[in-house]
């Protein structure tokens, strides 16, 4: 439901009335703006923009998606093109190009000065899911036999084309990591000692070809500001920044959780994707699944003898199948979130299969019982204790396979939200009806 704000600048827009316009700007966040920037067209999207004051611009633009900061520039003339390129981090600025056709990095590129575009191309050189690629190259550097009265003369003269300068990294002469600096450390200390007497020499730091989620994670876990970004001689390159860090997850966590539900990640705005674009990321999947679920049918032939014997098997398939999928599914999501959160590895396998099937048994008794008393209800003891105990089966099978699947895949070097729920779901689905039919056999003698 739209609010009163929202109505009102639509109105405005609506009706052209630019100090309406500017009225609205003025009482917002920038993040709030650029919220607003997604449930707008193109056209209007100029025209706010166009309202803005530079700075309130500049700040809005930060706030923005990398989807939605190409559409912005695209519409840029050359010189407030230039200007806004200019004023964007380096980091910024290459994660955005990294998602990028290649005839606008071209013009980016060709925008910026060369310095700007010396450190954007560095940052690209890197490979793709590196934290090489989200890492700020301005970091202060301060040297280790510099006295504590003269940081902060150091701070101030680098520190204006600095990403932070909460984050101090202290080097020796060959531009070595000796240890991590941070202001409040610097104002204490006294001025007898050097900055590599009060360097933090324990900080934990990252190579600059780490894995970039591996790394913001190991920010959120350490509590830090950010984390010193080192090349093969540790030599300090650049700094991940706790607020890179957090994109970077949300862009993980959001990843995960599309391919989990069965469809290719998006980049951008839910909002500025078209339908045909949303149908295209979700019908690879969907077709693939179509393919996997033909496993049933396949199950369901073999096993059609037993049916027609006893047809009343086939009133408890969705129960089974139901059940499968779902234990499967949230054994395989707990596995996807245990990987990601670094809480267990490929190596723990053993370790979670045999947690996992555990579970499962306590969730077959529990759910098998019900089923139990649900069959012989409808079609007798027999029926009963063939639902009943196929149900106990499957959930040891689905909870011990939705959980090693995940880990399998991280082994393979695949991201383990590839193997969806509804992959896992699939899979269970057709094994669980061979599960289903053997015990039918075994229990009533077909």
């Amino acid at each position: 439901m739209e609010n009163f704000d929202d109505i009102e600048l639509k109105e405005a827009l609506n009706q052209g009335h630019v100090s309406e316009i500017a009225r609205w700007l003025e009482g917002k966040a920038p993040h709030d703006i650029a919220e607003e920037f997604t449930r707008l067209d193109a056209v209007n999207s100029a025209l706010v923009w166009r309202v803005l004051r530079r700075d309130r611009a500049l700040a809005v633009f930060e706030e923005l998606d990398s989807t939605q900061k190409q559409e912005l520039l695209a519409g840029m003339r050359d010189q407030a093109f230039r200007e806004t390129l200019e004023s964007m981090d380096p980091d910024d600025r290459a994660r955005m190009l990294g998602e990028a056709p290649a005839i606008f990095v071209h013009r980016v590129l060709q925008g910026l000065s060369p310095k700007e575009r010396a450190m954007t191309a560095s940052l690209l050189g890197y490979p793709e899911g590196s934290v090489g690629r989200v890492m700020s190259p301005e970091v202060v550097t301060v040297p280790e036999n510099t006295p504590v009265g003269e940081i902060l003369d150091v701070v101030r003269r680098k520190g204006h084309d600095a990403e932070t300068i909460d984050i101090l990294a202290v080097v020796d002469g060959a531009r070595k990591m000796v240890g991590l600096l941070g202001l409040s450390q610097v104002v204490m200390a006294s001025n007898d000692l050097t900055a590599g007497d009060i360097a933090d020499r324990e900080a934990p730091s990252i190579a600059v070809t780490d894995e970039a989620e591996r790394a913001a994670r190991l920010v959120q876990e350490t509590n830090r500001l950010g984390l010193l970004v080192l090349d093969s001689e540790e030599r300090v390159l650049g700094v991940l920044t706790v607020d890179d860090a957090l994109e970077v997850i949300e862009e993980a966590d959001t990843e995960d959780v599309a391919r989990q539900a069965a469809t290719l990640p998006s980049s951008g705005h839910y909002l500025s994707a078209s339908p045909v674009r949303l149908a295209g990321l979700r019908v690879v999947w969907l077709l693939i699944l179509i393919v996997a679920s033909t496993l049933t049918v396949s199950v369901l032939q073999i096993f059609e003898g037993s049916l027609e014997a006893v047809t009343a098997l086939a009133l408890f398939i969705p129960l089974l199948v139901g059940t499968g999928g779902n234990v499967g599914a949230q054994a395989a999501t707990s596995a996807v979130r245990a990987l990601a959160v670094g809480e267990v590895r490929p190596s723990d396998a053993l370790r979670v299969s045999w947690r996992e099937s555990r579970v499962g048994v306590l969730l077959g008794v529990v759910l098998g019982s019900l089923a139990f008393g649900a069959g012989s209800l409808v079609a007798g003891w027999g029926v009963g204790a063939t639902v009943g105990i196929s149900v106990v089966l499957v959930c040891i099978w689905a909870a011990t396979v939705g959980a090693v699947m995940p880990l399998m895949a991280k082994a393979l070097n695949i991201d383990p939200a590839v193997i969806s729920a509804p992959l896992v779901t699939t899979l269970v689905d057709a094994t669980g009806l061979v599960i289903y039919f053997l015990v039918a056999g075994a229990v009533l003698g077909l």
